[in-house]
């Protein structure tokens, strides 16, 4: 055998265990990949349904398996008799994608690209950039955009809160509810009547202040918090979204953040090209997840806290669309179940949808304002009015029921649509804790007893 006959044959060697090795990897990407390891480093997502993203998953193993089966008995074998014959296109073949690949991310490098969150300037309503919070909206401004069918008005006051109109200003010296968040909050698809702040107010009779903007994160949220709440005299709650769906959202590092102790970083930029993968398979590692569980979890805390400092009441609010399945239960159980806050949960049906768009419509909404202003009723007394109320939850003033009807009653309505105020694992002064049935009337329990239920929240 001649020198260039045998460096041919080794060429072929190589090659063929490069694209075996390639389609082994894919076929144990398939079998390893299965629905548990799925669940923990696939996030639950606002975007798709659970039963959709199974499917999804599902089809891709099965898309990966099939791919690697056919590299490894059949692109293997003729990948190698090119590089035996054309030993010198292969390597033009090799480096050829490695210098398209360099080329794309030095290209898109030129390209301005916004945060995920705010993919499209001109998208209404508008925002506009902030060094320190990353976007808000404009101020003083009202902008239009058709969602599911209907032509919504969202106006913003000179602070860039949302309001009914122009003519309204949310006055910082009145007593007032202040809501946090992102597009659930701000009332996407919704008029602003429809929407969870002014349901709140109007029940109430106390403003409210909409600091929620669109594709904010859990950080995000408690950084205009954290700028705007030392402006308010009298303010008498703090309303906070937190929904499983949003979780992935807050691992973005391509927008201002915070990492744990609340250590503010400006943006990172990345490879443009990862973070286009990231979008195509978001894929999270346990090291991620831990690290922004724990800062999820410090932000919440932080939240409840600025507002107490400030005499107001923490309400975080947990809608879930549909029953939750055991990713939610998980996610929810490790950031909130054992901080020490109170939350309003509340499950809503899957059906209450915009058409053709994911986020709450109106019946939504008014559930999710209907835990609000049950959880903000339950902390008043009986001689206090609505605009001196200040402090955190306190006891509601009603009888305590007979417990094992109590028990029944629970157990009956718990496959009800539904809201529950959730208590922590541990104590947290002055807590009532209370049920809330689909009908909306309050039952409290008064004292220390409690339902027990292992690995769940304690909710009534």
């Amino acid at each position: 055998m001649t020198s260039n006959a045998r460096e041919r044959a080794v060429t072929r060697l190589v090659v063929e265990l490069l694209v075996f090795l390639i389609g082994a990897a894919c076929i144990a990407i398939a079998i390893g990949a299965n629905q548990r390891w799925l669940d923990r480093h696939f996030l639950p997502s606002f975007l798709w349904p659970r039963h959709w993203y199974t499917l999804i998953e599902t089809s891709v193993r099965v898309g990966v398996g099939a791919l690697g089966a056919w590299v490894v008995t059949g692109a293997r074998t003729r990948a190698g008799r090119l590089a035996r014959r054309e030993p010198a296109l292969a390597v033009n073949v090799a480096i050829a994608v490695a210098l398209a690949l360099g080329a794309s991310e030095v290209a898109l490098k030129y390209v301005k690209i916004q945060p995920a969150e705010w993919l499209f300037p001109e998208e209404e309503p508008r925002r506009q950039p902030d060094a320190r919070l990353g976007w808000t909206f404009v101020p003083s401004r009202s902008g239009h955009k058709t969602i599911g069918g209907r032509d919504i008005t969202y106006t913003f006051d000179s602070h860039g809160y949302r309001v009914g109109s122009l003519d309204e200003q949310v006055d910082p010296d009145r007593p007032a509810i202040l809501f946090t968040g992102e597009s659930v909050m701000v009332g996407e698809g919704l008029t602003w009547a429809e929407s969870v702040p002014a349901r709140v107010s109007a029940a109430l009779g106390i403003q409210s202040a909409n600091l929620a903007v669109h594709g904010y994160s859990t950080d995000q949220s408690y950084l205009r918090l954290e700028a705007d709440l030392p402006r308010f005299r009298k303010p008498v709650a703090v309303v906070a979204l937190f929904m499983t769906g949003l979780f992935g959202r807050n691992f973005d590092r391509d927008r201002p953040h915070l990492l744990r102790g609340l250590v503010w970083q400006p943006a990172r930029p990345r490879s443009r090209l990862t973070s286009l993968a990231q979008v195509f398979v978001p894929y999270r590692s346990n090291g991620a997840i831990e690290t922004n569980l724990a800062i999820t979890r410090e932000v919440l805390t932080a939240t409840a806290a600025l507002a107490r400092a400030h005499g107001a009441l923490p309400v975080i609010l947990v809608p879930q669309f549909g029953h939750d399945d055991e990713r939610d239960q998980a996610l929810r159980h490790q950031i909130l179940d054992g901080t020490g806050l109170p939350y309003a949960f509340v499950e809503i049906d899957p059906s209450w949808r915009i058409p053709w768009d994911r986020h709450p419509d109106a019946r939504a909404a008014r559930a999710m304002a209907d835990a609000v202003v049950e959880a903000v009723q339950a902390s008043w007394r009986p001689n206090r009015t609505a605009a001196t109320v200040r402090g955190s939850i306190r006891d509601a003033q009603s009888s305590m029921p007979d417990h094992q009807a109590y028990q029944r009653r629970a157990t009956a309505e718990q496959q009800s649509p539904r809201s529950r105020l959730c208590r922590p694992d541990r104590p947290v002064a002055g807590l009532a804790p209370a049920y809330w049935p689909a009908d909306s009337r309050l039952r409290t329990l008064r004292g220390r007893q409690r339902l027990r239920v292992s690995e769940t929240p304690k909710c009534w």
